[in-house]
């Protein structure tokens, strides 16, 4: 059974040089939505607030929210996957020990 999405936004696009959505609902998986033209579905179940690509990204692209890199992907997604750490690396590097200490 296809759920069908439409009636309020489900997702968002936080910033124009995203390459992924942000849920605003848990979606379920099957669930069809559009937005700004392009058409998507989703393959799983995605929780309020996580990540949804944007379009189709190879292994090692840079995940890009409110315009900024925050990680990058271990493997290929098409547009609709969700994306989290179970196919995202974290870019993060602390600079700072947990007694905050500076590394050095």
């Amino acid at each position: 059974m296809t759920q069908t999405v439409s009636a309020a936004p489900q997702v968002v696009l936080l910033h124009s040089q995203d390459n992924v959505l942000i849920s605003v609902a848990t979606l379920a998986a099957d669930t069809w939505f559009e937005l700004e033209g392009q058409g998507y579905k989703l393959k799983q179940t995605v929780p309020l607030g996580h990540k949804i690509a944007r379009i189709d990204m190879s292994a090692g692209t840079r995940i890009l929210r409110y315009g900024a890199p925050i990680g990058s992907l271990y493997c290929d997604v098409q547009a609709g996957d969700w994306v989290h750490t179970h196919n995202l690396k974290s870019d993060y590097l602390a600079s700072h020990t947990r007694n905050g200490r500076a590394r050095g």
